[in-house]
This record gives C-alpha cells, sequence and structure tokens, in this order.
C-alpha cells in the first residue's frame, strides 16, 4: 500500500490544528482512519514536517561482505554445488549461510549456479 501522498496529510492537519474540524471530523472528510491522523498531528508537532518518513532499508544480507569470498571460490570450482560454495566461504570468512542463501547471492552477483550434486 502506498503512503497518503504529502498535499492530503498537510490539508488535513492543518484543518485540524486550524480548528476548522475535530479529529474524527477530519478523518470522515479527508477519508483516512483516525489513528493516521494523530500520527501526522504528532509529527507535525515534533518535526514542523506531516510528509512520509524514508523507507528504512530492511535486512542487511549476511553474504553481503562475503562477495570477493564467493566469486573466488566459483572462479576455483566452477562446478561446485550451494552446499559446497556455503562450506568454502564459511571457512573463508566465518559467515554462516545457507543454499538458499547463497543461490540468491549468486543471483544478484550475475554467477552460474551448479543445480544438482555430482553422482
Amino acid at each position: 500500500m502506498k503512503a497518503y501522498s504529502t498535499d492530503l496529510r498537510e490539508r488535513a492537519v492543518s484543518s485540524v490544528a486550524n480548528g476548522e474540524c475535530t479529529i474524527p471530523e477530519a478523518a470522515r472528510r479527508y477519508r483516512v482512519s483516525e489513528p493516521s491522523l494523530e500520527r501526522w498531528l504528532a509529527r507535525n508537532r515534533t518535526t514542523g514536517s506531516c510528509a512520509p518518513l524514508p523507507h528504512a532499508g530492511g535486512v542487511q544480507r549476511k553474504l553481503a561482505t562475503a562477495e570477493t569470498a564467493i566469486r573466488d571460490a566459483v572462479k576455483a570450482q566452477p562446478d561446485a554445488t550451494l552446499q559446497e560454495l556455503c562450506e568454502r566461504v564459511e571457512q573463508e570468512t566465518k559467515v554462516k549461510s545457507d543454499p538458499s542463501m547463497m543461490c540468491r547471492e549468486l543471483a544478484r552477483l550475475h554467477l552460474p549456479l551448479k543445480k544438482v550434486a555430482p553422482c
């Protein structure tokens, strides 16, 4: 779901701040929830703006620091399985990972991957 526009937030906050209407009336008028309007009012009081906060970023990738070790391991043994790559990278960098994590990291790095274990 997208954030409400800054223009809508400002209009709703200013109508309550100027005393034109109460929070429940403004929430109905601008078709937003009362708790959202209360958060916008609180943010406007503390920061002077009711604009949405920037995206927080999410969880950091564990294997991001092991990029060179992954590239070296793939270069040294291109037909290694995902589990073998995980073990090699863990030996070099002490970063423990699962095959699914390694598969996603190989895709991010545009490196080939071996899909089946050797017989």
